[in-house]
């Protein structure tokens, strides 16, 4: 698991993945690193004017459900009312009240984020998302839960205090919110200052409240198999190599497709190992690019076709007319 970012938050890589990795969580404090989102590029997503839900949502952890209406507006674009846009004195209003702000998938729509968990995603093999939750001094977003992920969290502004508790007792282990009574022995307690990256082993139960000022962090969630994965990771490497037609058409065809499969099925099992399926597993996830994707900008563009470059009038008026003109006058011709 060799990492240039992951050696840059926890130092040795030997020594966290032999201590930490998927068993104990741990605060680290990196000489120099800084969240690539923060306060600063959330006012500019506001100021953009294009934020919207499911990106924004706005949490208690008292189980109170806040309405979207609560924390955005509706606006009348091309005659016809869209609604769900945020509303940033709205959200301010419900962060005073002691709401929560959490912003999701903040690598589909903000570059350097989206450039940070692609390298992640492609060091770590496994698929990563970004999420962007802003809490007040003594608020608190979620109650105690466990995510089906393992997680980063670096502290861009303010102070946290962070309650990590022991990891699920059993294999079959649930999602979200503990049962009010259940009681986990608490394995880390810690307050996060800017700059701070908290690790977070995957289904360990933890929650988070603000400690002092406007406290913001950036969650990197770390995704790994599960049952249904290793299902469909299992089924293409049954069908690896057999060449069958994708719509048998009649009851004999598709009587004829079923024995095939299964005579293949049986001669491929015994070859697979349990490191074929982990690795094919992790393919099922479809994993998020490796890269961003680097495409040509619209500045560029312009200054191709301004310059007469490759597509300079493409599919402009003239190409088109002097190509109607040709097939005008092939036609005549031909008559």
């Amino acid at each position: 698991m060799e990492s240039p970012t992951l050696a840059g938050w926890v130092g040795d890589l030997t020594t966290f993945t032999g201590r930490q990795w998927q068993r104990e969580p741990a605060v680290f404090t990196p000489e120099a690193f800084a969240s690539p989102f923060g306060l600063d590029e959330l006012d500019a997503a506001f100021d953009g004017g294009l934020l919207r839900t499911p990106y924004l949502e706005m949490v208690r952890s008292d189980k109170v459900v806040v309405p979207p209406a609560a924390y955005t507006t509706p606006r009348v674009v091309n005659g016809t009312t869209h609604h769900g846009f945020a509303d940033r004195a709205k959200v301010v209003a419900l962060l005073r009240s002691g709401a929560t702000l959490l912003l999701r998938c903040v690598d589909q729509w903000h570059r350097p984020t989206g450039d940070l968990v692609a390298r992640l995603s492609e060091e770590l093999g496994r698929r990563v998302e970004a999420f962007f939750f802003v809490t007040p001094a003594g608020g608190q977003g979620l109650a105690v839960h466990r995510d089906d992920a393992d997680v980063f969290v670096l502290q861009a502004a303010g102070r946290k205090t962070w309650f990590v508790h022991d990891a699920p007792a059993v294999a079959d282990w649930s999602l979200g919110e503990l049962p009010d009574d259940e009681r986990s022995p608490l394995r880390l307690h810690g307050v996060l200052e800017p700059g701070s990256v908290l690790y977070v082993p995957r289904g360990f139960a933890h929650r988070a409240v603000g400690a002092a000022g406007l406290s913001a962090h950036l969650s990197l969630t770390i995704r790994d198999v599960s049952l249904q994965d290793l299902r469909t990771g299992l089924g293409q490497l049954l069908s690896e190599g057999l060449d069958l037609p994708a719509r048998p058409l009649g009851e004999a065809a598709i009587a004829d497709a079923c024995a095939t499969l299964l005579s293949h099925a049986r001669a491929r099992l015994d070859t697979i190992a349990p490191e074929d399926l982990r690795t094919a597993a992790r393919a099922a996830q479809a994993r998020q690019p490796v890269a961003t994707p680097q495409t040509e900008t619209f500045a560029g563009a312009a200054r191709n076709w301004g310059d007469g470059g490759p597509g300079a009038r493409r599919g402009g008026p003239v190409s088109v007319g002097r190509t109607w003109r040709r097939l005008r006058d092939a036609a005549r011709g031909a008559s």
